[in-house]
């Protein structure tokens, strides 16, 4: 009886970067329906409590999951300040997330802030004077470039709520940088646990000032689906990132405009003109390119945009 033979390595890793490609892909659905749930609970939520909804979620969702496992190893840390910072900053850009989808719709406000990667690359020369080549100036030149296409300052389409995303942008990015400091000496799982208790925390100061009964049980079904959504997310992108190697990953990220796009059509019947559709390829493109060659130079892990 002839003995089995074992599958070539190649197509267990192919498999397992597909399985990762997957998960991103799932990932980013889940992020596309927070955002997209949080554009319809802003018109009758307050914004402070939605986002205490959303955190409150994330936290004891992930102590429940992950605290059995890990223990107090969890709760390790050797840089506590900067924990604290990291989760605020995620607040804040959280805050402005739901302020931007109250005025803007969904595929151009992810095609926006999908900029990030493009402005750590910015912020990193800037700040923290590293060396950044030419091509990789080149696509953040063009990201941006396609960004101003969205906008079109002097046009019709541009108000002050424009400035919204772009302050997203700025915290995001000072977000991922501060990650990648974390990162190389912290356990990401202790570093996701922190972030959703800071962010609870902080906006458990502002509830009791804006908290209000809702109109009908529908409207906390939605908030509690912000929270699954948000968290079911970070969870299979986790997985994926222990599956393959965020260089190979990262690029897929830019399909959450896609689903941005399916979302505002489904739920807003709102279809991007070709203008804009012109600008988020833009942005996609030269994001896409540029965050692979980050993560493939540093190996940084790239968070997607979400609320």
């Amino acid at each position: 009886m002839p003995t089995p033979t074992a599958r070539p390595q190649r197509d267990i890793e192919s498999e397992r970067i597909l399985g990762a490609i997957g998960l991103v892909l799932l990932a980013i659905a889940c992020f596309a329906t927070l955002d997209t749930a949080t554009k319809i609970s802003v018109t009758a939520v307050p914004i402070l409590m939605g986002v205490w909804v959303r955190y409150a979620f994330q936290a004891v969702a992930t102590t429940a999951v992950l605290l059995p496992l890990h223990g107090t190893r969890l709760l390790r840390t050797a840089q506590p300040g900067y924990q604290v910072l990291r989760g605020a900053l995620l607040l804040v850009t959280s805050v402005l997330a739901f302020l931007s989808l109250r005025y803007m719709p969904l595929a151009e406000f992810t095609a926006i802030v999908l900029i990030a990667p493009l402005a750590v690359t910015l912020l990193a020369a800037t700040t923290l004077k590293e060396h950044v080549s030419p091509l990789r100036w080149a696509l953040v030149a063009g990201g941006f470039a396609g960004t101003l296409v969205i906008l079109r300052p002097g046009g019709g389409t541009f108000s002050w709520a424009i400035l919204l995303p772009i302050g997203l942008v700025m915290t995001n990015a000072c977000f991922q940088v501060l990650t990648s400091k974390l990162a190389r000496t912290e356990n990401p799982l202790t570093m996701h646990f922190y972030t959703g208790w800071v962010g609870t925390l902080i906006a458990s100061f502002a509830l009791p000032f804006v908290w209000t009964a809702l109109p009908s049980w529908q409207w906390w079904a939605l908030l509690l689906m912000m929270g699954l959504g948000g968290t079911i997310g970070h969870f299979l992108l986790i997985l994926a990132y222990q599956r393959a190697p965020a260089s190979t990953l990262t690029p897929y990220l830019y399909a959450q405009i896609a689903f941005a796009m399916l979302g505002g059509w489904v739920m807003f019947s709102h279809i991007p003109d070709h203008i804009s559709l012109i600008g988020m390829g833009m942005i996609a493109a030269c994001g896409a390119a540029g965050a692979w060659l980050t993560v493939r130079e540093r190996r940084i892990p790239i968070e997607p945009a979400e609320a």
